[in-house]
């Protein structure tokens, strides 16, 4: 599913957060969103959701307007942070509420999260620990999981590799590719890691003070020296 980002603004006092003109990210897309802190990539992420309302302009899911209806929820997977848990509930709770709530088989729900087991690695499921009691690097597989349990056409990520140990973040790449393979999804991380980033992302866009700068294609790791020089 495409999205186009058009006119788009965001300000917080005299700081421009998100400006961009004009950006199309197309379906089938694995983009990696990248920039140095306060760049504006989680503001644009939260702009995408719905989570705040821009100064002006939009982003269309097809052609959806994410501000003017929910429709787009029904095919949008989102881990942004901890906010977005239900931290007095087990993880197995929160899967099954979630299961519950779309209208998800049981049959399905156990089908589904079978295939994150060598990601959540034997430490989530079957505990009975609540999420708020999680390490954090458990808390971040949880919000990833839930995303993806209900097989969306738009999977939007920020900072997966964040508190996961390498073993882990090795099994998230290899899950967000296949299933990009798999299912055609459209795609958006958002990391400070450029080396994950550039291991799965064939389109990289680098944000600086709200604007997108560059639009990389990364070729078997081709993005690496230009972004290595521009971070230096």
């Amino acid at each position: 599913m495409d999205i186009t980002i058009s006119n788009l603004k965001k300000t917080f006092g005299d700081k421009t957060a998100v400006d961009i003109s004009q950006y199309t990210i197309h379906s089938g897309d694995m983009l990696g969103l990248v920039g140095n802190n306060g760049a504006g990539k989680s503001t644009l992420f939260r702009l995408m959701l719905d989570l705040i309302k821009a100064d002006q302009g939009n982003v269309l899911m097809g052609t959806t307007d994410v501000s003017t209806t929910e429709e787009w929820k029904d095919w949008t997977g989102a881990f942004i942070d901890e906010s977005f848990l239900i931290d007095y509930l087990t993880p197995d709770e929160y899967f099954h509420f979630i299961s519950t709530i779309t209208g998800m088989s049981e049959q399905e729900l156990e089908s589904t999260l079978d295939r994150f087991d060598h990601f959540m690695a034997g430490e989530v499921r079957g505990q009975q620990k609540l999420i708020r009691n999680l390490s954090a690097g458990n808390k971040q597989k949880v919000g990833i999981v839930a995303a993806m349990l209900l097989h969306p056409k738009v999977l939007i990520l920020d900072e997966p590799f964040n508190f996961l140990d390498p073993s882990s973040q090795n099994a998230i790449k290899k899950l967000l590719q296949d299933y990009n393979r798999e299912t055609g999804a459209t795609i958006l991380v958002s990391s400070h890691n450029l080396t994950h980033t550039i291991d799965i992302c064939p389109r990289i866009a680098l944000l600086e003070s709200g604007h997108i700068i560059r639009d990389i294609t990364n070729n078997d790791g081709s993005a690496l020296a230009e972004l290595e020089e521009y971070f230096q």
